[in-house]
């Protein structure tokens, strides 16, 4: 059903970018701060980074055997320059205060970019013997990285984010957490965000500064752009050996533990808004949303109808359905349907005089704008199957247009095209850097986002290098 468009934020058709900002501003998800790429979160932005946080911090206690913990937020130098391909990796990215209490700092401090170099001191000191293993533990936290270009959500100079840093005795234990933690953050993705992605694992010149291995979610945005949205990394025994970090086996010999990070941050949030929103703002899958349905008295003075709406917000709340009745009197019918729309609202329901005569009630679906009646003694059942109902159809609308944008290409000249209209592009690749430095010039910033599987029979050609090919690799666009 064709919507009418809200003059109050941008078209994505007219200025995708600009329709981005516009609805993290017009939603209240967040608010600019005086501090030039830093932003407020709102109570409703807030909110979803809650939500995917209970959702994650469950899972992360329940099956990965988790713990909490919070390190500090700076990092000294001297400590931080230990690890040095890591340093190196994020060296552009780092805030450096160097002036504390009025005197220059000896050991200029780091403000956190992220803390593997933390973790690996705290687990040289507390790690002694194989009966520490495993030692698993997880923050959340904010980070800093001192980006150039900044957009809410997306790329922050400060982003709120879980980190997860783990010991391991066995490289087969260390990896085996990598890949249980992806497919928790691809569960997320349907489960929560109604965001269907792709994971595999990284090339070589784009896994993470100091990792063996890399792994990550990526999603596709409507403007045929990828998303890294998560990624898990095996470190192997790198940081460790840079850290000291070792113990005492079970034959009494020292051994060098193996190591795993893994992380996922407030960029969901941007996915969420750019993967499901239109051109009326936000568009909030129920799973996630603060509130799932919104109760909208019409004509609230005449008799019944209050009574029937604060009763229908009873009914679901008891049911465990967030609710919010819209009982503000000063605000028209019209302004409340707009506001609703654009905060996202899964679900709207009308009661008015006329529904009363009827015994029902009006109800809007916010992602499809599809409208129903549905009798009042029937909520209490079709409410919350509804909810999943659109859980589930929203996943799969975007799960269609992901599918639908990935094409096999076998020369630059398909390569280029794909990339020209959006979309990934699923070629064979010689896995060299070189070649994917050649790519992103020549199809102006393409860029490998994750291995599909590698190659299983012999003789099969990268298109750009002519070289023998290693793995079938997703190529976009990318944030």
């Amino acid at each position: 059903m064709a919507q009418i468009k809200n003059d109050a934020i941008t078209r994505q058709e007219d200025d995708f970018a600009q329709w981005y900002t516009d609805v993290c501003r017009k939603a209240k998800l967040m608010d600019y701060a005086s501090t030039k790429g830093f932003i407020v979160y709102l109570p409703d932005g807030y909110a979803l980074w809650e939500g995917i946080k209970n959702y994650l911090d469950k899972r992360f206690k329940e099956e990965v055997k988790a713990r909490n913990v919070y390190l500090p937020l700076i990092i000294p130098s001297s400590l931080f320059n230990k690890e040095k391909e890591h340093v190196e990796g994020f060296a552009p990215e780092t805030l450096v205060a160097t002036i504390g209490g009025g005197k220059k700092l000896e050991d200029p401090l780091v403000i956190r970019p992220t803390s593997e170099v933390l973790f690996s001191d705290l687990y040289r000191k507390i790690l002694s013997s194989y009966r520490d293993l495993p030692l698993i533990y997880n923050q959340w936290c904010s980070v800093v990285r001192w980006e150039k270009t900044t957009r809410p959500f997306l790329r922050g100079a400060e982003f709120l984010w879980q980190e997860g840093h783990c010991l391991f005795a066995s490289k087969e234990e260390a990896v085996n957490n990598v890949l249980q933690v992806l497919d928790i953050y691809d569960r997320l993705g349907k489960e929560l965000l109604a965001t269907p992605f792709l994971k595999g694992r990284k090339t070589e010149r784009e896994k993470f500064a100091g990792a063996v291995d890399t792994f990550s979610i990526e999603a596709l945005m409507p403007d045929g752009k990828a998303l890294q949205a998560g990624t898990t990394h095996y470190l192997g025994q790198g940081f460790a050996e840079a850290f000291g970090i070792s113990y005492q086996g079970k034959n009494n010999a020292l051994e060098i533990p193996h190591q795993t990070s893994w992380g996922v941050s407030t960029r969901l949030i941007g996915a969420l808004i750019m993967c499901h929103g239109d051109d009326n703002g936000l568009v909030l899958p129920p799973a996630i949303a603060p509130i799932q349905v919104a109760i909208v008295p019409i004509r609230a003075s005449v008799s019944g109808v209050m009574e029937t709406a604060r009763s229908l917000e009873k009914t679901l709340s008891n049911l465990g359905v967030r609710t919010f009745l819209y009982d503000d009197e000063s605000k028209t019918p019209g302004y409340k349907f707009a506001e609703l729309e654009m905060k996202g609202i899964p679900l709207r329901l009308e009661i008015g005089p006329k529904d009363l005569e009827k015994g029902e009630v009006s109800l809007t679906i916010r992602f499809s704008s599809e409208k129903r009646t549905l009798p009042l003694s029937a909520i209490a059942t079709s409410i919350p199957s509804l909810l999943q109902e659109i859980q589930t159809k929203m996943y799969e609308r975007a799960e269609k247009y992901r599918d639908q944008h990935i094409t096999e290409v076998n020369s630059l000249e398909e390569l280029k095209e794909v990339l020209d209209r959006g979309g990934y592009a699923l070629m064979a690749h010689d896995g060299e850097e070189e070649t994917e430095l050649k790519i992103k010039e020549l199809t102006n910033g393409g860029t490998a986002r994750c291995i599909k599987e590698d190659i299983r029979e012999k003789g099969t050609l990268c298109p750009i290098s002519g070289k023998e090919a290693k793995y079938l690799c997703y190529f976009a666009k990318a944030y």
